[in-house]
């Protein structure tokens, strides 16, 4: 039976945190207020729980799930080849709605799916969030949705869809705006924006001027 916390009393905060960090350790999943929508999450070093996750949404390993992260310092454990140009952007847009595509470190054991030795990484602008991502450490986390649904913006939309396939569940209340992370590969010498959501071209463009948009 799925366990449902309200993260706007401190009490049941606390609680749920710890719920929440213990049930990822078990390899179970959960489901976590964004800056975007609500996300669901497990363990990003355990495939079988990302393999969980991706079958809760319905979703195939051709759509690999991105990981979130609670501080810009975890980077150096997991990615490599990152560009000053990222360095910049990670500077000016996070904890925020940017979504950076980089090459993982060869040595890491995780599989997230069809990945091609890539990573999509995110630090989320929300207290929760960057709670249990400090608690815990690096989660793979996607769109609290079924494949094909609306990504939910409150606690019920997600559990609604997801049911008991989630042990916790920490609700935030709604989520600021259904509009979806900005996604740049920062893989090539130039950085390319494959995703434009909450953060605008321009915007980028003032951080990184070469930036070019994918066809």
């Amino acid at each position: 039976m799925a366990r449902r916390y309200d993260c706007s009393d401190a009490t049941d905060r606390t609680t749920g945190l710890r719920e929440a960090a213990s049930a990822v350790r078990r390899g179970e999943l959960v489901v976590l207020p964004t800056d975007t929508v609500y996300g669901i999450g497990a363990d990003a070093f355990s495939a079988e729980a990302v393999g969980d996750l991706l079958e809760a949404k319905g979703r195939g390993r051709g759509m690999p799930s991105p990981v979130l992260v609670g501080s810009p310092n975890t980077l150096h454990g997991l990615v490599t080849d990152f560009s000053e140009q990222a360095w910049e952007l990670v500077d000016a847009f996070w904890p925020g709605a940017l979504t950076l595509v980089a090459r993982h470190q060869p040595s890491l054991t995780w599989d997230l799916g069809e990945t091609r030795g890539t990573v999509a990484v995110r630090m989320p602008l929300h207290p929760v969030a960057i709670e249990l991502l400090t608690e815990f450490g690096p989660m793979a986390v996607s769109s609290a949705n079924l494949t094909g649904h609306p990504s939910p913006q409150d606690c019920d939309a997600a559990q609604e869809m997801l049911g008991d396939s989630v042990s916790v569940y920490l609700d935030g209340g709604p989520t600021p705006a259904a509009v979806p992370s900005s996604i740049v590969d920062v893989t090539g010498k130039v950085p390319v924006l494959l995703r434009e959501g909450a953060i605008s071209a321009d915007e980028l463009r003032k951080v990184v001027p070469e930036l070019e948009v994918a066809n």
